[in-house]
């Protein structure tokens, strides 16, 4: 299973490049198409871009965007901009903090064990200023939300996960 993943990997890599694609943009697309940039995507990435890994690894590991393991199942992004802490972003977070059981950007892949249903991460700006505080889950945003807000966004989002656990199971 590896192999294909790799091969399907070098696929996307040549495709982007061919298109004029940046190593930012090619990123992009990996973890797009697979969750994350796996670490064995850097050796090939940086052979096809004409770049040593460390530059690869390094773009990886600069933008907090990029990630290096999957995501936590439910994964709460809170933007920690300015606009968002005048409105009560670190109140919000440490509130969120209690409720989930883990701390924001514990890891350089986020605030989560890799066994672990909810991630943390913090993000700079969501765009929606002037609806602070904005946060957004599993990629849905979310403005003014407040503790109780939170909490059932978190317990909607964690019935889905269950749902969708239960419909994978075999009958």
């Amino acid at each position: 299973m590896q192999e294909t993943i790799l091969a399907d990997l070098n696929e996307l890599i040549e495709r982007h490049i061919r298109h004029g694609g940046s190593l930012l943009a090619v990123l992009h697309a990996i973890q797009d198409d697979v969750g994350f940039v796996p670490p064995e995507t850097v050796a090939p990435l940086a052979r096809a871009m004409n770049l040593s890994r460390a530059e690869v690894h390094g773009v990886i590991t600069y933008y907090h965007h990029f990630r290096t393991q999957p995501a936590a199942p439910v994964t709460v992004q809170l933007c920690r901009a300015e606009a968002c802490r005048s409105m009560g972003t670190e109140a919000l977070a440490q509130h969120i903090e209690a409720r989930a059981g883990c701390r924001f950007d514990a890891g350089h892949d986020g605030g989560h064990r890799h066994d672990a249903a909810v991630g943390l991460e913090s993000v700079y700006c969501l765009g929606q200023c002037a609806l602070s505080p904005a946060l957004m889950i599993n990629g849905t945003l979310h403005a003014k939300v407040t503790p109780q807000k939170f909490d059932a966004l978190l317990d909607a989002a964690e019935a889905a996960l269950r749902g969708a656990q239960r419909a994978e199971e075999p009958a």
